[in-house]
């Protein structure tokens, strides 16, 4: 008899399995970043993309919101971008004489962030309540987001001039951060035959709802993550505030995004178990962005993603038996 974690995971794969290949007819060879949106999905959490522009991030995100049923808005953040551009304002109506809420772009299933880094503090911070706590507070009226609720911001890593880099506290609600890269050859010549005619966004459909979705997000908590893996994961975390190169390690929010992911990607993995596997390959991209590396370590010209590898390395994984 099959039992509920087994069916949980069961109907997750199902989906995504989906929702994969329904993207598949638009964004070519990007099947682990569209993996890694789908984990943020499952596991309510948000995503930062660094790139470099013309690799498909707005493709990626509408092919996203169109495949899921969800609602989409687009914000292009610039530096002279106020906080009521992005969460609404009330303004008087004259015909009716009354004070009326205009809502802004945030109040959206799927709400893409481009270029998140030229706005100013003030304008990155009107999105901290709502990537938190689902919710914004106007005039003093506060009023639920949408469900499900994900911020897909994007920013360059080349351009920096005229741009506010995001402090610890905004890319610490960011469940990950990634990178689409470049296509290869292959990847990009069928780029070009998938689009000398119309585009295969404007035909996508929908393969399952906003409603079906934050069911199957609740399903996530039924996958078992084993005591020798959750000890692995918080002996991942606790080694990055104990590394040498690293001026502040992770913090507990970090831990938990890592469990909540790894749950999410082994239920898309069609499995209703976690393995230390599902925790490295998610390391890197929950837990790069969170550590603040040391003076000397930035002279040296290593990164993050570097350390966290070296921390994968030293930290020895459970075995079966």
């Amino acid at each position: 008899m099959v039992d509920e974690h087994t069916q949980a995971a069961a109907a997750i794969e199902h989906v995504a399995r989906r929702v994969r290949e329904n993207i598949g007819r638009v964004i070519v060879g990007r099947d682990e970043v569209v993996e890694l949106v789908l984990v943020a999905l499952l596991a309510d959490g948000h995503i930062l993309i660094e790139d470099v522009p013309g690799i498909g991030k707005t493709m990626l995100a509408k092919s996203i919101a169109r495949s899921v049923g969800c609602s989409f808005k687009r914000i292009q953040f610039t530096p002279d971008l106020m906080p009521s551009d992005v969460t609404g304002i009330h303004y008087y109506n004259q015909k009716s004489g009354e004070f009326e809420f205009r809502p802004g772009p945030v109040i959206a299933n799927i709400v893409l962030a481009d270029e998140i880094n030229r706005a100013t503090p003030r304008t990155q911070s009107a999105l901290l309540e709502a990537m938190e706590e689902r919710q914004l507070t106007i005039d003093g009226v506060t009023m639920p987001l949408p469900s499900p609720f994900l911020v897909l911001a994007t920013q360059n890593p080349i351009e920096l001039e005229g741009t506010f880099p995001l402090p610890e506290a905004q890319l610490d609600r960011f469940l990950m951060r990634v990178r689409v890269g470049y296509p290869t050859e292959a990847e990009e010549d069928d780029i070009l035959l998938r689009f000398e005619g119309e585009s295969p966004l404007e035909t996508l459909e929908p393969v399952v709802t906003a409603e079906e979705l934050v069911r199957l997000r609740a399903l996530v908590p039924r996958v078992r993550c084993e005591p020798s893996v959750r000890r692995y994961l918080t002996a991942i975390v606790r080694a990055t505030r104990r590394h040498p190169a690293l001026e502040l390690g992770a913090s507990p929010r970090a831990s938990l995004a890592l469990f909540r992911g790894a749950r999410a990607l082994a239920a898309i993995r069609g499995r209703d178990y976690v393995l230390p596997d599902d925790v490295k390959f998610l390391a890197p991209v929950v837990l790069a962005h969170r550590l603040i590396l040391s003076s000397q370590t930035r002279l040296r010209g290593r990164d993050a993603a570097g350390v966290v590898e070296e921390v994968l390395e030293q930290v020895a994984a459970p075995v079966e038996g």
